[in-house]
């Protein structure tokens, strides 16, 4: 793995058979937890630490409840197909 130097961007890897991974940053909800957690302890905000922390738990509520609607639906589907039998 050589790593590949472009001047817009410096952390690209060159893999085999070109492809190029991207490997850096912190991402969009870190950076609003980070924001988040900086203004409460600075007292800017009042809020609870459920909320300051959201940025976090909410994608993985969302995740969780995704995945919980996709088997229900799936056992109905399931449940349907052998009562037809």
């Amino acid at each position: 793995m050589e790593i590949l130097l472009k001047d817009t961007d410096r952390r690209l890897l060159k893999m085999s058979n070109d492809t190029y991974v991207s490997r850096g940053g912190i991402g969009f909800l870190g950076m609003l937890t980070l924001l988040f957690i900086g203004l409460k302890l600075t007292g800017y905000i009042n809020w609870s630490w459920w909320w300051v922390l959201s940025p976090l738990w909410i994608p993985i509520w969302l995740v969780l409840m995704i995945l919980f609607i996709i088997i229900i639906i799936y056992l109905i589907i399931k449940g349907v197909k052998n009562a037809k039998k």
